[in-house]
Parts: structure tokens; sequence; C-alpha cells
């Protein structure tokens, strides 16, 4: 029979803590618990906000120098979107059978063991999620220097800015966090709709030039390259199932935030492309570096840049701003079940916010940018995050035979959960092959915390909860 730990209960020792204690006195002065202050609106705009950040903006060249035509592309990212959608039908249906602070970590804990979970953690903190956040907050940087010149030491700066700020936001409640990145996604999704419509109406059809020859490429393996590139440009659709918690209704809405922002990033993703090639030439797309910057000086001539600058600044911030806020949720999570320091796992009296979380989060990811050691940690170890999803895919089976119960149930059991498992692992082998040295570096890193987790389960910090 699995346990589902709730927001008293501690972890590994939690039982033996509680069990001696069942005869005390109720707390005078009980902990405060997190606000339950996440709707659909906003559920669905953290989905789709993490997700659309800068990739769509450069990413298509990518794509398209393996699948240099219009159909291969969209296939490629129609397939991605396809394989993202499963994975974010895997994720529905564990939110709804643990509507738990944490998502991801604790559905690896409870369909593994606690020691899976907390290699989800440990790589969350010191590289993956940590590493995003830095490598989004210098892009946002980067494009502000369009703008107002920025120096190295400057561009780091205003990196650094962007993750305080962003912090002090979800500092001080989930309900402030949650709406500002609402407003973000709704003003990016309205900017990409505007490109659309204005890239159709105010843009003539590109002209293949004879001196500009496509690039060969739509082979098997082109595809299976040009798919494992749009996934990334999917990654951070599980982020929602870390506010479960504060989440109302987390059974139903997280599945349906899945599936609505799933679908509208997809959407925006192919319109995107149609009109990128309907204003340059594939050969254009393919080898562009800023294929939206010059798509739009296309239509408005050299100011495009400029636009296309503040938009990738928005979108940035606005994917930032989801990530800032969904991380500490984990890390509270580990702390409650007594895998990391037990004072982490406090909720701010007045703002019921995992306070203390957030500011170490947000230390760590300003570490990561002051020194830039995020570029190496990020490149050797994002594709590790594929290993655990694929051990999703199975912890859902594995769920389901223990008779968990749930509220939502995958379509196209086991089919579905399969396929996402086998392109989950596609992609973490075609990665090893590519770069072996540097993947089989990350993985080294994340297997350390393999010894860490046993050294700290054996210690006196997990009889706290």
């Amino acid at each position: 029979m699995i346990s589902v730990l709730g927001p008293s209960t501690g972890g590994p020792s939690g039982d033996r803590t509680r069990a001696g204690c069942e005869t005390a006195s109720p707390n005078p002065h009980p902990m405060p618990e997190l606000e339950r202050a996440i709707r659909l609106p906003h559920a669905t705009a953290l989905v789709a906000g993490t997700i659309i950040g800068a990739s769509i903006f450069v990413q298509p060249s990518e794509i398209t120098a393996h699948m240099p035509s219009l159909a291969g592309t969209a296939l490629a990212w129609l397939t991605a979107g396809t394989l993202s959608l499963f994975g974010a039908l895997v994720c529905a249906e564990l939110a709804s059978a643990l509507p738990k602070t944490g998502g991801v970590y604790v559905y690896l804990r409870e369909a593994f063991s606690p020691a899976v979970g907390f290699l989800w953690g440990w790589a969350m903190f010191w590289t993956m999620h940590s590493g995003i956040i830095a490598a989004i907050a210098v892009i946002v940087a980067r494009y502000t220097a369009f703008f107002v010149p920025l120096g190295p030491v400057a561009t780091r700066a205003v990196a650094i800015a962007a993750i305080l700020l962003l912090s002090a936001v979800n500092y001080v409640g989930v309900r402030q966090g949650s709406r500002l990145q609402t407003a973000f996604t709704i003003g990016k999704v309205g900017a990409i709709l505007v490109m659309i419509a204005v890239g159709f109406a105010l843009g003539t059809p590109a002209a293949e030039s004879a001196n500009q020859p496509v690039p060969a490429g739509g082979t098997m393996t082109d595809f299976l390259l040009a798919v494992s590139a749009g996934l990334f440009a999917f990654g951070g659709w599980h982020m929602v199932t870390y506010n479960a918690e504060e989440t109302a209704d987390p059974e139903r809405t997280i599945p349906r935030a899945l599936l609505l922002g799933i679908l509208v990033v997809t959407v925006c993703y192919l319109a995107l492309n149609a009109v990128y090639f309907h204003l340059l030439p594939v050969a254009t797309v393919a080898s562009s570096t800023r294929v939206a910057a010059d798509a739009a000086d296309v239509v408005l001539g050299f100011g495009g840049g400029a636009a296309m600058s503040a938009v990738v600044v928005f979108s940035s911030f606005g994917a930032l701003s989801g990530i800032v806020l969904a991380g500490p949720r984990v890390y509270y999570a580990m702390a409650r079940d007594g895998l990391l320091f037990k004072w982490v796992a406090a909720a701010h009296p007045r703002y019921r916010t995992p306070h203390r979380a957030i500011v170490l989060q947000a230390i760590w990811s300003s570490v990561l940018v002051a020194t830039g050691t995020y570029r190496v940690l990020f490149t050797r170890v994002v594709y590790t995050e594929w290993v655990f999803f694929a051990l999703l895919a199975v912890g859902l089976v594995i769920l389901r035979r223990r008779g968990v119960p749930r509220h939502y149930s995958v379509w196209g059991y086991p089919v579905v959960p399969a396929v996402f498992a086998l392109a989950a692992a596609a992609v973490v082998v075609s990665q090893v092959i590519d770069q072996p040295v540097e993947s089989l570096t990350g993985l080294g890193f994340v297997l350390v915390g393999l010894p860490i987790y046993y050294l700290w389960a054996r210690g006196p910090s997990t009889e706290a909860s």
C-alpha cells in the first residue's frame, strides 16, 4: 500500500516520528500551510508560459537544417508536440493520483523509492532547474543590451537582478507570482498572434534563391535529430505539478492545465514556423541565428530587430517567472520529507510561501550567473531529466498496478506511456552518442547524489519533520 505524505508528514522517518507523538496534545501554534491560490487559468498560464521562452525565436533554424521544407519542419514540430502531450498526459494522471507539493519528485518517490526522488531534486537544485534559471536570466540580459549597452559585468548584474526581482515577487505570495505569470503568458501569446497576423498580412512570400542552396537532409536520422531539438523547445510542461498543494482542486485542475497548455504552445509553434517560411527562403531559415528577427526585418525593415529583441526579453522574462515560481516547491517537499535541512520546510507565516526555499534557489542561481558555471553544468546535465521522464512513464504503470486511486486516466494506456518512455530514452541515447564524454560526465554528477542520499538518510536530520 502506498503512503501519500500530507503537509504535516515527515519523510522516510516521518511515521516513526509521528508514532512517538500520537498522545501529545495538539500544537497550539500549528505551522502555516501553503495557500491554494492557483486556479485553472493560472495553471494553464504556468504550463504555456514556462514552455514559451526564447527557443521558438531561434530554435526553428536547427530543426529546419535537418528537415529543410515546410512539411518536414511542421512534421518534426508536430511530433515533438505530440510526444510532449503524451508526457503531459502521463503527468496528468500522476497529478490526479498524488496531488502533493513537489510533483515529479513525489511521483518518483512513491513509484520507486525516496532515493530516486532525491536524485531528481539533487539534479534540479545544483544544475537542471537552477541552471535553466541562470541561462534564461542571461538571455534576458543579453537582449536587454540591444537597448542599453551592457558590458560582461553589467550583463551578469542585470541577469541576477531579474532573478532576485522575480524571487521577491514569489516570496510575498503565490497569488502574486501566479498572476504575474498569467499576465506574461497572455502578453507573449498576444505578441505571437500579432507576429503571425502581421507576417501574413503585410509580408510578401519569399522567393528561393539559387545562390542559397537548400541544405541536404530529410533522412530518418535527420528527422529524429529535429524532433529531439523540438522536444527541448517544449521543455518545462511538468513544472505545474510542483505547485499541487497551492492549486485549487489539483486532481482536476492540473490535468486540464497540462492539456490546454501543450495545445496552446503547439499551435503557436506551428503557426510561427509557417510565418518564418512565408517570409524567408528555406536556406535562410536553416542558417539563421536569429530567425524571428530576420523575419521581422523583412516586414518592418531594420526596426524589426528592435521589435523582436523586445519580444524575446518579454517572453524570456515570462518563462523565467514561471520557473522561479515552480522550483522551490520541490525543495520544500524534500525538506518536509527529511531529505533536506528541516528549516527549508517552512511556509512564511504571513505570505504562506516556501520562502526559505525561494531564497536558496535565488542565491544559487545567482552564483551560477556570476561565475558563468551554469554553461558547463547546464549543457552536460540538462539532458538527464529525460532519464527521469522515462522513469515517470514506468512509474505510472507501477502505481496503476498498486491500485492507487486516481481522478484522471491517461488516454491510450498503455501505449501512450510506453511511446513516451521510448522517446525519452531515445533522447538520452542520442545525446550520449553525440557527446559521450560530456553526457557521461553529467550523468555521473547526478549519480553522485546517491551516496549523499544514503549518508543524509542515516543522519539525525531525517528524524525531524
